[in-house]
């Protein structure tokens, strides 16, 4: 019988919805509560702050948003990984 050359472990995901898990972030801009979202759980096209570009259904990225008492679901923002990695040195190109 052929071998199975998969792992046995089970990819962690969160039982809350489908909610992947969140992390708080301090950097000069202030602090920020970041949450991945993996491809298979992106559907929808956003924009990237950072870059300006789409970010594709089935595209892994981020959702960013104030970490403050104010933040809410409207100060949300979808990050490419790279563009929130370097968002202090990186500015949005110019639309044509």
């Amino acid at each position: 019988m052929p071998r199975r050359n998969r792992a046995n472990r089970a990819e962690p995901r969160s039982t809350a919805g489908g909610v992947s898990a969140r992390r708080l972030e301090s950097a000069a801009d202030g602090e920020w509560i970041v949450q991945r979202v993996p491809g298979e759980w992106a559907s929808k096209v956003y924009r990237c702050p950072g870059c300006d570009h789409e970010i594709r259904p089935g595209v892994a990225h981020l959702v960013v948003w104030p970490a403050t008492e104010t933040g809410t679901v409207e100060d949300r923002r979808h990050w490419h990984q790279g563009c929130w990695s370097a968002r202090d040195r990186r500015y949005p190109t110019s639309r044509r």
